[in-house]
């Protein structure tokens, strides 16, 4: 994004072309979003299984506040731990998915994909790692996490809770509802429920 930042005088860096037009404003390439960046490395995971509106808005919170952002991917192990009530894509469909939506933000040189074999695969262990993103659901698995960080000698995370996106019938959108057809990935009801 291009920011046209007034001045007052011509700094030394600005362009021969912006020099040659007199250009009261000069241009600046700035990605605004860097600017309420507040770390260099956060994480978040999760399944991710059918990437839907409540995911992309997970992971758009966490690259608004990190330079870089370490995302775990349950791995298709792990997740048979997890007895989940239905069926989960395998891992390398699930992180084909995730790829092409950091790519379509252009977050993908800004993301580190990992895949989870436990419950907090690198984020117990990573030293340089500063804030952690959870969901309300989520928020006690965090605080575990900061737990069994402080007994392996390091910081904690920050904790930021984001909130559930609601689907259009008021509830919250998850891979659940999608499977079981009362939604679809972007929260719109598809049927109404006896």
């Amino acid at each position: 994004m291009i920011v046209f930042a007034p001045v007052s005088r011509k700094p030394k860096e600005l362009s021969l072309v912006a020099q040659a037009l007199s250009l009261k404003f000069w241009p600046i390439f700035w990605d605004l979003s860097r600017s309420n960046r507040k770390y260099q490395l956060v994480a978040l995971g999760g399944t991710f299984d059918l990437l839907h509106a409540g995911h992309r808005h997970l992971l758009s919170e966490a690259f608004k506040l990190g330079d870089t952002v370490l995302i775990g991917i349950t791995s298709d192990q792990f997740v048979a731990t997890l007895h989940k009530k239905h069926r989960v894509r395998p891992f390398s469909s699930r992180v084909r998915d995730l790829d092409r939506f950091l790519r379509t933000r252009r977050w993908s040189s800004r993301a580190r994909v990992t895949a989870l074999r436990e419950p907090y695969g690198p984020a117990a262990k990573r030293k340089k790692l500063q804030a952690l993103i959870v969901s309300k659901g989520t928020v006690a698995s965090g605080r575990r996490l900061n737990r069994l960080r402080r007994r392996n000698g390091l910081q904690p995370l920050d904790l930021f809770v984001v909130n559930l996106l609601k689907a259009t019938d008021g509830k919250p959108i998850s891979t659940t509802r999608i499977r079981n057809g009362e939604i679809d990935l972007q929260g719109r009801a598809l049927r109404t429920r006896r």
